[in-house]
């Protein structure tokens, strides 16, 4: 230790001792990594500090198992947590740099692609400050999903490098190494089945550490590299046979190179199983040896441990625990069983079913052939269980299976996940209800004490406090630095609503927000914004349910209506999108590439002066969003009812003073109780019209030929208008829409839409009242915190303490 104070920070000490630099040449990317180095030392200290306390108390611990963990930069979140950020502040300034400057030098961890992950990052967060004992498990990609590159309109994929100079924030365990096995065969051994794998590869941890807010206590995410075993190319190499000793060392480590390979081959379906399997056994092998250690027994596990699945992605660790209790541990099965349905709890995120994943049940025999011959004996069993319940009735035993026997065989996960659990949760109210009515109601028939909601929730401290400084500062003058641990507090600014000085402080953010926003579009586009202009935002994965075409047929009917009404004072309007569009999901980069298309038009268009903008903000990322979000206005939250399971971007922009244009979905209803109705503008059919709508024949051609105002907008977008040099360009995305394939309802909302738009304009016009409502948006947030989501998952379904 040296004898500097825990708040110095000593950057030139840093920079030639840790980076290596002079400290008259560092560059600001020089300065980052030097700045890391006092926090990453204090949560190193606070890890040991937690993980020492846990084991002193024999805790039961929580451990969240997901394919994605989208955390964005730790360095301000890091800097909060330890209340270093004056520290960091001053001591960046000495080098005449702003620290937001040298934050900026830090590469997004391209752990996660959208909502997911995101939401499992906002759970760590939660998790740490609420000092709950936690894991969350994971792989540590080389490789992002992928960074979006927009070339002439085109969604462009690029490789996400984010480890290509290294992370201050992971600590490497060189000590912890699993072998994780694929393929081969099972034999009878003495009565007792035997894996007889056919590859390995080794699995190596590396740790970030997620830091508490207003406590020591820290969690711990750990992440899995895939490794080829030591001994395995060294032959080939003294050979002279390079290319072949390179092929077989990629063979076993590309597994974690990148975020969801494209699974449109075969190839690419295998590796993605793969990928699933190996974090998976990894993870279950560490939590296994952990509670070994510490307890010396496995007849406690479903006392200590909660595994929590995070979706389907690892749904196989329900096979792989009962793998290693019963072949490797020597359980009995029923014993193995009892415990693993105490031990895993599963969290459903969609209700698509196309969206729920199912693997071939020859795929799984190829790679993992024991748990293929676990997974039947479980689907055995519980069709035996439902028979009995149910003698006779085949149709409630096909619908239950884990087996999908309709065409090609495929095993079902998530019925996998809802079998090996003790709780299923949906994440919206909606969502919940329409779980047990729907994708699984025959279970929630046959256990219908095993399905709960969980209302998803976002960190006040990423969301708010560090994406928001302004309004982080008028509520801390306001209300006091409570809220960032308890959110509730947010509802003692309802008054101040009808304070005239706090609203015009309140629009005096918004605008000094909306600027930023303007000069890193100005930045990074060459586009110029008026900051004075509605900020309209729609932020998210591009998917057809998510409904980014109905935003931009309003765009485009709004462009026709003030060129043919040019006199009309028109309230200015500046229309942004951002969001990547999956590889090989056409349609999705067509919607894309027609957003550049009417942009391009409509930007150029001087009969507009400046009323009406199209912007797409390429790349879009934590980082993005946390210029982007306390930006907006206007929030489209407008996916078809019943198609959005909760949402969370929703939150994060109400948080952040937008109004919600939206359906009545997934979380928006929930938020919607909270602000109240009239501080949102919602619009369109509800889930129960729209499942009518699809039982009596929808019919959108008929919308179409009976709509002017409809069919100009989709007449000018297939008849080449924002397309002249291509005129047939989007023909085919029209043609879709009328001949039946407007399965998301787009033609059916689009009245209720533009309607709801015009209310928007009209309270625009009312600067005070738009005020008002923006901050009833804020103060009615509270529960919508990923502390209150955590406490919930923590009190009703992993049974697990904090330790503060």
């Amino acid at each position: 230790m040296n004898d500097r104070t825990s708040n110095d920070l000593d950057l030139d000490h840093e920079l030639l001792t840790n980076v290596g630099v002079a400290p008259s040449e560092a560059t600001p990317a020089d300065l980052m990594r030097a700045v890391a180095q006092t926090p990453r030392q204090q949560l190193a200290e606070r890890w040991v500090e937690t993980q020492a306390a846990e084991r002193a108390k024999g805790a039961r611990r929580v451990y969240y198992l997901s394919m994605e963990f989208l955390i964005g930069r730790t360095l301000g979140n890091a800097l909060a947590a330890l209340e270093l950020r004056p520290h960091a502040a001053s001591a960046v300034h000495a080098h005449a740099h702003r620290l937001e400057d040298v934050e900026g030098e830090e590469a997004d961890a391209a752990l996660g692609n959208g909502g997911l992950g995101r939401l499992a990052a906002c759970f760590l967060d939660s998790m740490a400050t609420l000092g709950l004992p936690s894991f969350g498990y994971g792989i540590r990609y080389e490789y992002g999903m992928f960074a979006q590159d927009i070339v002439a309109g085109r969604q462009v994929e690029q490789p996400d490098p984010w480890l290509a100079d290294g992370t201050p924030w992971e600590f490497p365990r060189a000590g912890i190494s699993v072998p994780v096995n694929f393929g081969g065969w099972v034999e009878e051994v003495d009565g007792k089945p035997v894996w007889r794998h056919a590859g390995q590869v080794c699995a190596k941890a590396y740790d970030m550490v997620i830091p508490g807010h207003g406590t020591r206590k820290v969690s711990t995410l750990r992440l899995w590299k895939a490794a080829a075993p030591a001994h395995i190319d060294l032959h080939a190499f003294n050979s002279g046979d390079y290319a072949r000793a390179a092929e077989v060392k990629n063979e076993f480590e590309n597994i974690s190179w990148v975020l969801y390979p494209n699974d449109s081959t075969p190839a690419g379906r295998e590796l993605r199983l793969r990928q699933e399997y190996f974090f998976v056994a990894a993870s279950v092998a560490d939590i296994l040896s952990r509670h070994l250690a510490e307890h010396g027994s496995l007849a406690s596990l479903a006392d200590k441990v909660a595994i929590h699945l995070n979706d389907t992605h690892p749904a196989i660790s329900v096979a792989e625990l009962m793998r290693l209790l019963t072949d490797e541990h020597g359980m009995a099965w029923a014993d193995a069983w009892a415990q693993a349905t105490r031990i895993f709890s599963y969290t459903n995120h969609t209700l698509m079913p196309e969206a729920l994943e199912t693997w071939p049940v020859a795929l799984i025999q190829q790679v993992l052939p024991r748990h293929l011959q676990i997974i039947l004996r479980i689907n055995h069993e519980l069709l035996s269980e439902a028979g009995r319940l149910r003698p006779g009735d085949d149709g409630f035993l096909r619908r239950l299976s884990l087996i999908d026997e309709t065409g090609e065989r495929r095993v079902r996960m998530a019925h996998l996940s809802v079998v090996g659990s003790h709780k299923v949760n949906g994440v919206s109210a909606l969502h919940s209800q329409l779980l047990v009515k729907t994708i699984f109601a025959d279970f929630a028939a046959l256990w219908p004490d095993r399905f709960t909601n969980v209302t998803n929730g976002v960190t006040p401290r990423r969301w708010l406090a560090q994406a928001n400084p302004g309004l982080a500062a008028l509520l801390d003058s306001t209300l006091g630095d409570g809220w960032r641990l308890d959110l509730d507090r947010l509802r003692e600014l309802r008054p101040h609503a009808e304070d005239p000085a706090f609203r015009e402080a309140f629009m005096a953010v918004k605008r000094a927000n909306k600027e930023r926003l303007a000069a890193y579009v100005k930045r990074e586009l060459g586009l110029a914004l008026d900051p004075g202009s509605l900020f309209d935002v729609q932020v998210k994965r591009f998917h057809e349910y998510k409904r980014q075409l109905l935003n931009l047929l309003h765009v485009v009917g709004r462009y026709q209506a003030m060129l043919a009404d040019p006199h009309v004072d028109w309230v200015p309007r500046t229309v942004i999108f951002a969001g990547k569009a999956a590889s090989s999901y056409h349609l999705a980069k067509q919607i894309i590439h027609l957003i550049h298309d009417v942009g391009a038009v409509i930007n150029a268009d001087h009969r507009l002066k400046g009323r009406l903008k199209v912007v797409f903000v390429p790349n879009y990322g934590v980082s993005v969003a946390e210029t982007i979000m306390p930006g907006a206005d206007l929030s489209e939250q407008i996916s078809t009812a019943g198609t959005e399971a909760s949402g969370t971007g929703n939150m994060k922009l109400a948080l952040n003073g937008a109004l919600t244009i939206g359906t009545e979905d997934g979380a928006n209803i929930e938020i919607r109780d909270q602000v109240g109705a009239d501080n949102m503008f919602i619009f369109g059919h509800r889930a129960h019209e729209i499942a009518a709508l699809n039982q009596g024949g929808y019919q959108p051609l008929r919308i179409y030929q009976n709509h002017p105002r409809v069919a100009a907008v989709l007449d000018s977008i297939s008849g080449g208008r924002f397309s002249p040099g291509e005129p047939d360009r989007y023909r085919g995305v029209v043609d879709a829409l009328l001949g039946g394939g407007d399965h998301y309802k787009l033609l059916a909302d689009y009245d209720d839409y533009v309607a709801a738009h015009g209310r928007v304009d009209a309270l625009y016009r009312e600067r005070d009242e738009w005020a008002r409502r923006a901050i009833a948006n804020v103060a009615g947030m509270g529960p919508f915190s990923s502390d209150r989501t955590i406490r919930e998952y923590a009190t009703q379904i992993w049974r697990v303490r904090s330790l503060e």
